[in-house]
């Protein structure tokens, strides 16, 4: 605890030094330890940067980012979306959630450029913040044991409460990670850092993060860390002791079990949710496709589910005309909603709510059935734009963030969040500005 408050009062003195040289700094790190925060906080740390921005405002400032175009003119169609919408009253709710992607954009272009400095600071910043938030869930889960004695609270969104989702947290804890470890010299606070993020990944549960997280740590020793040369084949082979070892891990062997048995095995009876005699069953991937018909007591793992909402969307651009314009921005759940009850899906009672009350678990799904091939596009080449950077600058941090992102949007429509489109705006923004052809370390 010493060391927390030790490194707490370093970072104050720290961002107080930076607020004297670029005062919004410490304001777009505000927004970003604010995520996992109530939605009030989230707003109230925008409105600050704004007031910032505008108070310290010099023309001198203003400085033109062509990456900054593509999120301005997502929100843009976001907005226009509103005249062919088919739920205008959502449309129009859904427009004031996104404000993030207006907002951040334009406070990018008015304050000062930031250097490579003050991009690691706010970096790091971040990342020693998610350590802090990672003592409170496991404090907090500690003491909810003692209490009912159930080791479901250190797992998923248990951990973290289902609000602020373990999938979103998982990915802010695993950009964390990519900090620490790439920094050349780690002191011994740092080692545990990297201890707790990497023990919060794991706890969070989410079966995609996971992987693709294990691939990426994989790919840094292989071909990035200093010994990477020297040690690439037991690298490798350590990388895929680690991966085939995943499944067989707690919690996780539990949900990567769920998700084997929807591939190999159609209507598996679920012994977790299944009461006494109510047995339910699992959907398989095949019938999540072909089934004409579904029962009450049917059970959508993760994968069934995303291939089901895959269907209705292909189904969508057959029946529907939303190629060029979509739904509208948020107004497909009623159309989500219809398929849900032509294919007699669970729809809910008093204690939980049916599958055709969510969205597409697909960003990329999301934004075309909503706002067309054009918000697709726009998708599309803000993520090309950031690995292309990230690879140009060849850090590994930016790599890391982008290669989540991309492998995030096809499960999670994470953009449509508060928290998701906060937390991918402003890390697009820190990370694509002023883009040097050099290798570039986190410090």
């Amino acid at each position: 605890m010493e060391n927390i408050f030790n490194f707490s009062k370093n970072v104050f003195q720290n961002l107080k030094q930076e607020y004297n040289n670029n005062p919004s700094l410490s304001f777009v790190l505000l927004a970003l330890l604010c995520i996992p925060l109530g939605y009030a906080f989230n707003s109230i740390s925008l409105a600050l940067l704004i007031i910032i921005t505008i108070i310290n405002f010099k023309k001198e400032n203003f400085s033109f980012e062509k990456h900054l175009i593509f999120p301005l003119a997502l929100y843009f169609l976001m907005l226009l979306s509103l005249i062919w919408s088919i739920d205008k009253d959502r449309t129009l709710n859904a427009i004031s959630k996104e404000l993030p992607l207006l907002l951040f954009p334009i406070c990018f272009l008015l304050i000062r450029s930031l250097s490579e400095l003050e991009k690691n600071k706010i970096i790091k910043g971040f990342s020693y913040g998610m350590v802090v938030f990672s003592f409170f869930y496991l404090i907090k889960a500690t003491f909810r044991y003692f209490v009912a004695q159930d080791p479901s609270v250190f797992f998923y969104h248990e951990l973290v409460t289902k609000d602020v989702n373990a999938i979103h947290v998982s990915v802010y804890m695993a950009v964390s990670f990519f900090y620490f470890l790439v920094k050349p010299i780690k002191t011994n606070f740092d080692k545990l850092s990297l201890s707790i993020l990497l023990l919060m990944v794991f706890l969070l549960s989410s079966k995609n993060i996971v992987v693709i997280f294990i691939g990426l740590l994989g790919f840094y020793y292989i071909f990035f860390s200093k010994i990477a040369k020297k040690l690439r084949l037991r690298n490798l082979i350590l990388m895929l002791v680690l991966l085939f070892s995943l499944p067989f891990i707690g919690k996780v062997k539990e949900r990567f079990k769920q998700e084997y048995e929807t591939i190999m095995t159609d209507s598996s009876v679920n012994d977790v949710i299944s009461k006494g005699t109510e047995k339910v069953y699992n959907v398989s991937i095949k019938q999540a496709w072909t089934n004409q018909k579904f029962k009450p007591n049917d059970f959508f793992p993760g994968t069934a589910f995303r291939v089901y909402q895959f269907r209705i969307f292909n189904e969508f651009l057959h029946e529907e005309a939303i190629f060029w314009k979509g739904f509208g921005l948020d107004a497909s759940y009623s159309k989500i909603e219809e398929k849900g009850i032509q294919y007699h899906l669970f729809l809910g009672d008093e204690n939980q709510e049916g599958y055709q009350k969510m969205n597409f678990h697909n960003q990329y799904l999301q934004v075309f059935a909503e706002l067309g091939v054009f918000g697709f596009l726009l998708l599309l080449i803000m993520l090309a734009l950031t690995i292309r950077n990230a690879i140009i600058s060849k850090n590994y941090f930016h790599i890391a963030f982008s290669i989540l992102m991309i492998s995030l949007f096809i499960t999670e429509s994470f953009l449509w969040r508060q928290r998701g489109i906060t937390f991918f705006i402003v890390m697009y923004c820190v990370l694509n500005t002023n883009i040097k052809s050099q290798k570039t370390n986190v410090i």
